[in-house]
C-alpha cells in the first residue's frame, strides 16, 4: 500500500528520511568519550551507515557504492536513492534487451517539459519471463495515485508508473484495485488526473473497479482493503502500498502474518517509481 522503498505510511512525507535516522541511531561504531575519530574514521563509519542503510532497501553493496562514488558520501538520501532507481532501471532493460527502446515509458520529473502521454509498458517477450517464479502483484491504486499526486489528486499516472515497473521486471500477474466512482467525472473537491489511464488498464484486464452506489444521495463504496489483502493471501502475492492495514491485521491472525511478511511498501523520487523490499517479489 515502496525501496524503491517507503509503503503506505500515507503519513510520512520522506519515509525514507525517518528511516534513516532510526538507523543512524541504531548503528555502532561510536568512539569512546576519551578517543576522538579521525576524520578518516568518521568518514568510514558514515560509509557503512549509508551502505547499511540502502542494503536494507534491496540493494547490492555494488550498486551503492558505485552511486556514492559517483554522488559523494555526503549525497542526500532522496539523491542517493534517485540514482539507485535509475540505475538498477538501466540495468534491467539492459538485461531485458527490449528490441523496442521507444517502447518504454517516459520518465520525466513532473512538471518538466512537455513529455509524451505515458504508455502501458508492452509484456517482455515469451523467453524473458518467468511468471512461474515471480508472486502475483496486488497493487492499492488509491494508495499509489494519492502518493503520486502529493496526497492532493488521484494521480492515474502514479498507478500507471507502478504497473511499468513490474512489467518491465517480468511480472504477468498484476491487479490493481480501484473504487468505481472514480471513473465518474472529476470534481474541484476530488480532483484526478490522466482518468483515462484508468480505461486503459481495465482493457488490459490490469485493473478491476470495486463497486460503489448511491443510495439517497450518498455514495457507498465496498471496502477496497479487504478486496486487495484477500487477493493476495488467497495468491499468494504481494500487496503494493503504503498502507499498514491495521484493521484487517485485526481480523484474523493469518491476514496479520501475511501484511507483516508481504506488504510492499514503495516511493515515487523525481516521477521514478521504486520498491522498499524486492527481495519478496
Amino acid at each position: 500500500s515502496s525501496s524503491p522503498w517507503g509503503k503506505r505510511s500515507t503519513q510520512e512525507a520522506s519515509p525514507t528520511m525517518s528511516l534513516w535516522e532510526l538507523d543512524s541511531r541504531s548503528c555502532q561504531g561510536t568512539p569512546r568519550p576519551d578517543q576522538e575519530p579521525s576524520t578518516e574514521e568518521a568518514s568510514a563509519v558514515e560509509l557503512q551507515m549509508k551502505v547499511d542503510f540502502f542494503r536494507k532497501l534491496g540493494y547490492s553493496s555494488a550498486e551503492i557504492h558505485s552511486v556514492l562514488q559517483k554522488l559523494g558520501v555526503q549525497a542526500d538520501t532522496n539523491t542517493v536513492l534517485g540514482e539507485l532507481v535509475k540505475h538498477g532501471s538501466a540495468a534491467e532493460r539492459e538485461r531485458q534487451a527490449s528490441p523496442d527502446p521507444s517502447a518504454q515509458l517516459p520518465l520525466v520529473p513532473r512538471g518538466g517539459g512537455t513529455p509524451k502521454a505515458p504508455t502501458l509498458e508492452p509484456s517482455p517477450p515469451e523467453e524473458n519471463k518467468e511468471g512461474s517464479d515471480l508472486r502475483p502483484v496486488v497493487i492499492d491504486g488509491s494508495n499509489v495515485a494519492m502518493s503520486h499526486g502529493n496526497k492532493e489528486v488521484f494521480s492515474c499516472r502514479g498507478i500507471l508508473l507502478a504497473v511499468n515497473w513490474f512489467l518491465e521486471r517480468g511480472h504477468t500477474d498484476i491487479t490493481v484495485f480501484v473504487p468505481s466512482w472514480r471513473k465518474e467525472q472529476p470534481r474541484p473537491d476530488v480532483p484526478i488526473t490522466d482518468q483515462h489511464i484508468l480505461r486503459e488498464l481495465e482493457k488490459k484486464k490490469i485493473l478491476v473497479f470495486t463497486p460503489s452506489r448511491r443510495v439517497g444521495g450518498k455514495r457507498v463504496v465496498c471496502y477496497d482493503d479487504r478486496f486487495i489483502v484477500k487477493l493476495a493471501f488467497e495468491s499468494d502475492g504481494v500487496v503494493v502500498s503504503n498502507d499498514t492495514y491495521r484493521d484487517l491485521q485485526g481480523e484474523r491472525q493469518e491476514w496479520k502474518r501475511f501484511i507483516e511478511e508481504r506488504l510492499l511498501m514503495y516511493s515515487f523520487v523525481n516521477d521514478k517509481y521504486g520498491t522498499h523490499k524486492p527481495k519478496i517479489l
